[in-house]
């Protein structure tokens, strides 16, 4: 049997390991239901950060040499990956910073001074938040990066295919990643899975420096990018992926109020289940 990998997912998961398995010789092959603008992926901010996933420990392993090599790509000006201080911040109280956002220089931020003359923010909106340096992937770029570099090495895409099962797939591959995300609680009989919604709101491009994020409810974040800026956002236990206005309006007022500026022009609203 020739080495041979077959993939389900084409987010930028099922990619990247396409990607690595084709460019050290294998015959990967992607199979997706979904392709492109129309993945989760596609709807990401997308920052580099350790969020909500389990088990932790490994996560943030995992997380760190993800790191790493973003970082070497964004020597490329082609990838679509950048770094970007990013300030999260706590409206209710003091904010802790991860061990794990140590050894990569986060350092806290000095509310009444510091925050108040780099940002625009509204008065008093935050009260306590660091600031660390992490890649930003801008997915408008990074998707079609990744997609020319496995076909550069020989892999394929085939999009508008859904298996029932993972035992549906071609028994030629000596190889099966799953990479179909929430998709998996079917695919794979994983019932433990439950899918959370997120909605975000894409607006012009706005004059910030980094990247803002708010965990507190309500959540809020405002990630800019080469082209535009994203708003958002929600994370909810839910399958359902059609945009809400009434979320659109909130992530809009509420990112608008901290970020002390003029509702902007809303661009694109797009839904995507992790």
């Amino acid at each position: 049997m020739e080495k041979s990998v077959a993939i389900v997912g084409a987010g930028v998961s099922g990619l990247t390991c396409a990607v690595v398995f084709a460019e050290r010789g294998y015959r990967a092959a992607i199979f997706a239901a979904e392709t492109g603008r129309r993945t989760t992926s596609a709807a990401a901010a997308a920052i580099w950060y350790p969020y909500d996933a389990e088990p932790a420990a490994a996560v943030i392993a995992w997380a760190l040499e993800t790191y790493k090599v973003l970082v070497d790509l964004g020597a490329e000006p082609q990838s679509g990956v950048s770094m970007l201080e990013l300030r999260s911040f706590s409206r209710t109280g003091e904010i802790q910073i991860p061990n794990w956002a140590i050894p990569l220089g986060a350092r806290r931020l000095v509310m009444s001074s510091e925050v108040e003359t780099s940002l625009t923010v509204f008065p008093f909106a935050f009260t306590s938040g660091f600031a660390i340096t992490v890649p930003l992937m801008d997915t408008t770029r990074y998707l079609d990066y990744l997609r020319e570099r496995l076909t550069n090495a020989g892999g394929s895409i085939h999009g508008n295919v859904r298996f029932e099962k993972l035992e549906d797939i071609d028994r030629e591959f000596a190889l099966v990643i799953n990479c179909s995300g929430i998709g998996a609680k079917t695919l794979a009989s994983d019932v433990d899975l439950q899918p959370h919604r997120g909605q975000v709101v894409i607006v012009p491009k706005i004059d910030i420096s980094c990247a803002i994020v708010c965990d507190d409810a309500p959540l809020m974040y405002a990630i800019p990018r080469s082209n535009d800026c994203v708003f958002g956002g929600t994370n909810e236990v839910s399958s359902n992926r059609d945009v809400d206005p009434t979320s659109t309006s909130r992530i809009v007022a509420e990112c608008s109020r901290v970020l002390n500026l003029d509702k902007p022009r809303v661009l694109a609203e797009r839904v995507g289940l992790r």
